[in-house]
């Protein structure tokens, strides 16, 4: 064996090595895999790995990959939820083809697969409530006890059963559990719930059903059905191993899927919790499941978040069988990679003041030539207007600046950006100090920004051009979670960060940001990356997000 296939054989994670193993065997001669998100919330930041992992790996193996909505409990299932489940997946490039299903397709195919556990003896009808089967079912250190309804006929179960299905009996009057091992040392195995009444209308069958399948019954039947090859789960559901396998085994599926579990995405200091999330939105403190705080797809989408980001983010992170938390720098990180040597660099005054050049002549303008992207040749470059009135930040000035400010104060020389070299003479203020114009004088032979003498200039700023400039609101955003703090309290509730919001009502931009679309995105020249807002901008009045900030602390960990 080469050095190179070996690299390439231990380059290669876990799952792959078992799907290698499987084919090699025969076990399996395709990869088929499948997404099974439940419709009752966004999906998040960890359900893009789930995504893009099991993808990912029917497109590594040349097979084929599946959208299955696990639609068994329609207590909290909405077509909302469907609907925002589908365009994220979408949108994370995910292609289902014409392979789109719902767990509710098969509730007949279900129904017969319990019938046929019945008439095995592996199934019979209970009348004890869920308080009473809990206690039954024992402990982790004490075995369950012998369920009293255990003892029914073929028969007598099968009537039950067909009289549940028929509205008979109410919510929780009786469920079907299936018959295994109440002394098992997995207490899932000890007989568990297969199915239970409940009296609701379900999204997609509306009322034609009043009993539902648990989704541990569901799962392993709708994959078997399928022909998915490899049921790529997360690491919470390998206690549940077991009961897939008997399930799929009982059922005699000529091709058992094989159940794997793999290590979830935990991000620090980030709310993923639905009931949380629905808490935030209920008392408006997001504005939706999409606020750019969030870490919902949805809400990194808006905020703008690329697929690309996303991917290279899952990427670093890897796939194994350990719990971890990766660091949300992480995630600044993949999209400043993305962005840096994509976006036009472009010029924002955020908290503007006037800059009015007095040397320069009133009423003239000119357009200067700008590069968008330094590290980019291929995106060119535009004009700028320029003239004698300009707005720069406020921050960019200071009457009586600390030592190594190097931006404007009086007596001293700055660059323009793109622009000429500039000296500050003084500024103006209001009644109670505040600055309201700086003034400064220009010189006209440092066109470009450069000096034919070859003085030097340590300051550089940005300025739009006051006449041409166009109005945005900009919103910036911090991490909704106090980060000092953690994400909870000691009462559960979470400890949220009150400036995660800042609303900039009137900055100006060049007029080149005219026309900008929904989730176009932008680096500001010293500002950071931003896009525009999909929800509330409009043509006439645009609305950016910050994406992220320009520079970090975060070092990516070595391989």
């Amino acid at each position: 064996m080469s050095e190179n296939e070996k690299t390439t054989i231990e380059s290669k994670n876990f799952i792959e090595q078992i799907i290698d193993k499987d084919l090699a065997e025969g076990v399996y001669n395709t990869v088929h895999t499948r997404f099974p998100p439940e419709p009752n919330g966004y999906l998040h930041i960890g359900h893009a790995k789930s995504i893009l992992l099991n993808y990912g790996l029917a497109k590594k193996y040349n097979g084929k990959f599946n959208m299955r909505f696990d639609d068994t409990n329609p207590t909290k299932e909405r077509v909302e939820f469907v609907e925002s489940i589908k365009s994220d997946i979408k949108w994370l490039g995910a292609d289902w083809e014409d392979r789109l299903f719902f767990a509710s397709d098969y509730f007949g195919q279900m129904y017969e697969a319990a019938v046929k556990l019945i008439k095995k003896g592996k199934a019979y009808v209970s009348d004890l409530s869920a308080e009473q089967i809990k206690e039954y079912r024992g402990s982790l250190t004490e075995p369950g006890r012998e369920d009293p309804y255990s003892t029914r006929s073929v028969e007598e179960n099968l009537q039950l059963f067909e009289e549940m299905k028929s509205g008979k009996y109410s919510d929780g009057e009786k469920v079907l559990r299936a018959r295994i091992d109440m002394a098992s040392p997995n207490i899932n195995m000890r007989d568990p719930v297969i199915y239970r009444v409940a009296h609701m209308t379900h999204h997609n069958t509306k009322d034609e059903w009043c009993i539902y399948p648990m989704y541990d019954f569901a799962h392993p039947i709708e994959d078997a059905i399928e022909g998915i090859t490899h049921s790529v789960c997360t690491l919470e559901f390998e206690d549940h191993r077991p009961l897939y396998d008997w399930v799929v085994r009982e059922l005699e599926y000529p091709v058992p899927p094989r159940q794997i579990e793999f290590a979830k995405l935990y991000l620090t200091n980030v709310v993923t919790g639905k009931r949380y999330i629905k808490k935030l939105v209920e008392e408006g403190i997001v504005d939706g499941w999409d606020d750019p705080r969030l870490v919902s797809i949805a809400a990194l989408r808006r905020r703008g978040f690329t697929p690309e980001s996303i991917k290279l983010f899952v990427e670093l992170c890897g796939v194994s069988k350990s719990n971890s938390s990766v660091d949300y720098a992480m995630l600044e990180y993949c999209i400043r990679e993305d962005l840096k040597a994509k976006k036009p660099r472009m010029m924002a005054v955020l908290d503007p003041v006037k800059l009015i050049i007095d040397n320069y002549p009133e009423g003239q303008t000119e357009s200067l030539e700008a590069p968008n992207n330094m590290e980019n040749e291929e995106l060119g470059s535009r004009q700028i207007p320029f003239g004698r009135e300009l707005y720069i930040e406020r921050e960019d000035f200071m009457e009586e600046p600390p030592k190594k400010y190097f931006r404007m104060f009086p007596g001293n020389e700055v660059r323009l950006m793109n622009a000429y070299l500039v000296t500050c003479t003084g500024c103006v203020k209001d009644e109670e100090g505040n600055v309201m114009e700086v003034h400064c004088t220009y010189d006209p032979a440092t066109k470009g920004g450069n000096s034919a003498d070859g003085r030097k200039v340590k300051g550089t700023i940005h300025w739009v051009s006051a006449k041409q400039a166009i109005t945005a609101e900009v919103r910036l955003y911090e991490n909704i979670i106090d980060e000092e703090k953690g994400v909870y309290n000691e009462d559960g509730s979470l400890n949220l960060n009150p400036n995660s919001l800042k609303i900039l009502k009137k900055c100006y931009l060049e007029p080149e940001f005219a026309g900008a679309k929904a989730y176009d995105s932008f680096q500001f020249v010293r500002q950071g990356f931003f896009c525009v807002d999909a929800k509330d901008s409009k043509p006439e009045a645009l609305v950016f997000n910050r994406i992220v900030s320009l520079k970090s602390s975060y070092v990516l960990p070595k391989a």
